[in-house]
């Protein structure tokens, strides 16, 4: 199995700082199934490093798994957590890469091993689990946008307010959500921003890993496609804006890790106190 080691960011809560004394063995996989733009990548690097630099606690053990170049996917009992990056593929192009990784998905699932979905990962875990992703029928979705908290008792969302606003650029979206997924977040363009399935699997179709600065270089990229869909690219650009509540489940989910590792059980992560 090929690995990228990636190092994390010293820890910036109190959460982290309590507890990064132990560092944690499993790996915490960052499974990469896509890559941001090169115009981004040498100021800023790429989306594992953005996720790893989110997740904000440098006693994980952070490694990067490509399933695109043929790297292995490891057994669930093998790792502490996994966070499914965003890609320019598209789910619906069922390569065989997306489909083993959707698979390998299902088992994480199964084994109450937590793990988080971005954008194509949130689609991917929605499509392993027995929904369904496709092209949304309004077209992208780009920009800083307003999300809606649903008043559901969550370990990951718990404590954040009732709306933020967060990153996102995806044509493709979980249009209907896996049996007993439960919904978590939305939007009046998205029904499904975020869901559980499970006891700690969660897919978020927003961007937590982006900055404001990667969010207006992707909306000046698509400026194209945006003005095709009767859109203002310049709009949209002017009102990007930093996302910390988004952010911020990035270290929220690096924490529900540490405490399902320290405490051997994942059902209990709801447990976990709240954002302060």
């Amino acid at each position: 199995m090929r690995l990228q080691t990636v190092s994390a960011p010293s820890a910036v809560s109190r959460y982290h700082e309590r507890d990064s004394a132990k560092p944690i063995m499993k790996p915490l996989v960052i499974l990469k199934v896509g890559n941001t733009l090169p115009q981004l990548q040498p100021q800023y690097g790429d989306f594992e490093h953005w996720i790893t630099t989110g997740l904000a606690d440098s006693a994980l053990n952070v490694q990067v798994i490509d399933p695109r170049r043929g790297d292995a996917l490891p057994a669930a009992d093998d790792i502490s957590g996994a966070v499914v990056t965003g890609s320019h593929a598209m789910v619906t192009e069922r390569l065989d890469w997306s489909e083993a990784s959707a698979a390998w998905l299902a088992q994480l699932v199964e084994a109450e091993i937590p793990l988080l979905g971005i954008c194509y990962g949130h689609q991917l875990l929605a499509h392993a689990m027995g929904g369904e992703a496709g092209y949304h029928p309004r077209g992208m979705e780009i920009g800083t946008q307003e999300i809606r908290r649903l008043a559901v008792d969550d370990a990951l969302f718990c404590g954040l307010p009732d709306t933020f606003f967060a990153q996102t650029v995806h044509q493709q979206s979980a249009l209907r959500l896996p049996p007993r997924a439960v919904l978590l977040a939305s939007n009046g363009f998205d029904a499904h921003h975020a869901f559980r399935i499970g006891a700690c699997a969660w897919g978020v179709q927003f961007h937590p890993e982006f900055s404001a600065a990667a969010m207006r270089t992707y909306v000046r990229h698509l400026a194209p496609l945006v003005a095709k869909q009767g859109g203002d690219a310049d709009e949209i650009e002017a009102a990007v804006q930093d996302t910390p509540v988004a952010a911020g489940v990035l270290a929220r989910f690096a924490q529900i890790v540490r405490h399902s590792v320290r405490h051997g059980d994942a059902t209990q992560v709801r447990q976990i106190a709240t954002f302060s």
